[in-house]
């Protein structure tokens, strides 16, 4: 009994996050804007040893169909490999790209922040665009849709970073676990709580990075630059989502697990830094995302079977309903009737990358 009355009370909670945080992602609508405006955007991204991606990925940005000034800046960060020389036939034939080419690493200043600061103080428009080198754009509106959530107030856009959609199971949990994450920031940032961005696909005003002194505060962590720098500054009034499938930015995922569970590991390094109500609000809901199926099997082996199976089916299909939207918000649709297996898998991520939020982060970015 003890058991079923938690399995209960952990089904209510779960419904909650569902109905009251990711709802709202899935049935999101632009607000209507009363004036349209466009302005100018530089476009900031930081390489380190990334000739072919550069190669591959960059040209997106420089196609933008974008009517205001635009420029697109590439910070080359201590590159041995002939990123130096790909950039230079990019220049030849796209005028609006400015290289930085850095010799020297930054002393004190760990991880991507000390490039991006470059960067960014080097642009010459108060909206920056941030994205990595391997990401492309989604589409060439990319720029326009990311810029167009800039009202009056607003100092923070959150966009969607995607991954390619290839065969195989890992592809499948790679871009499952990439949706779930942004189904938080982005209903956490509707309900009026923002916590992090990714820097696949994120833009904020120069003024709101040195009015809090760009990176200075967490100069000391290899990363961050994007979800703790976001967590410090955003807030209610001055943060907004672009969920559209324009705006999106698509990136190569990992190809072994291997590989993909060192990312995730380096990810979770900085969670342990977010503020106090974003930990524990996550913290609640995975828990709770954990326990929801713990405590099912146990109530069913445990208790009578024919009552357990009525929280778990109230449970997945309010869970069934709200992703099936959220999916297709997302373009992820294909991952739906994947998504009992994929919501199972969950309790095991969280097993397997637990550990990580006690782990001493590494001391490059690169």
């Amino acid at each position: 009994l003890v058991l079923f009355s938690l399995f209960i009370a952990v089904t209510l909670v779960q419904i909650i996050y569902y109905l009251f945080i990711f709802r709202p992602v899935a049935n999101f609508t632009p607000p209507v804007k009363e004036v349209s405006q466009t302005q100018p955007v530089s476009v900031v991204i930081c390489a380190r040893d990334e000739d072919e991606n550069l190669a591959r990925n960059l040209p997106g940005v420089l196609v933008q169909h974008y009517p205001t000034t635009h420029e697109i800046i590439v910070v080359n960060d201590n590159s041995y490999d002939d990123s130096k020389y790909v950039l230079e036939e990019l220049k030849k034939t796209f005028k609006k790209l400015s290289v930085i080419e850095l010799a020297q690493e930054a002393k004190g200043i760990r991880g991507k922040k000390f490039p991006l600061s470059i960067g960014i103080k080097e642009a010459k428009h108060e909206v920056v665009l941030l994205t990595d080198a391997d990401c492309t754009p989604a589409t060439e509106h990319w720029m326009d849709r990311m810029q167009s959530a800039f009202t009056p107030g607003v100092e923070v856009v959150l966009g969607y970073g995607a991954y390619h959609k290839l065969p195989g199971m890992l592809n499948k949990i790679i871009r499952w676990e990439t949706f779930h994450t942004a189904m938080q920031y982005f209903g956490f940032a509707l309900a009026g709580m923002p916590y992090m961005g990714v820097g696949r696909n994120l833009s904020y005003r120069k003024d709101v990075f040195y009015r809090n002194k760009g990176f200075s505060n967490i100069k000391n962590i290899p990363s961050g630059d994007d979800d703790l720098f976001i967590n410090k500054v955003a807030h209610k009034k001055n943060t907004a989502v672009v969920i559209d499938p324009e705006a999106f930015t698509l990136s190569a995922p990992k190809k072994t697990w291997e590989e993909w569970k060192r990312q995730k590991s380096r990810h979770f390094t900085t969670a342990k830094h977010y503020k106090f109500s974003h930990r524990f609000l996550l913290g609640l809901y995975s828990l709770t995302h954990f326990l929801f199926y713990v405590l099912a099997v146990l109530s069913i082996l445990f208790y009578d079977w024919r009552l357990a199976l009525i929280p778990l089916a109230a449970g997945l299909i309010v869970k069934a309903a709200v992703l099936k939207k959220a999916m297709r918000k997302l373009d992820e649709g294909d991952l739906w009737k994947w998504f009992p297996l994929l919501d199972i898998w969950m309790c095991f991520y969280y097993v397997i990358f637990a550990p990580a939020l006690l782990k001493k982060p590494r001391t490059h970015w690169k």
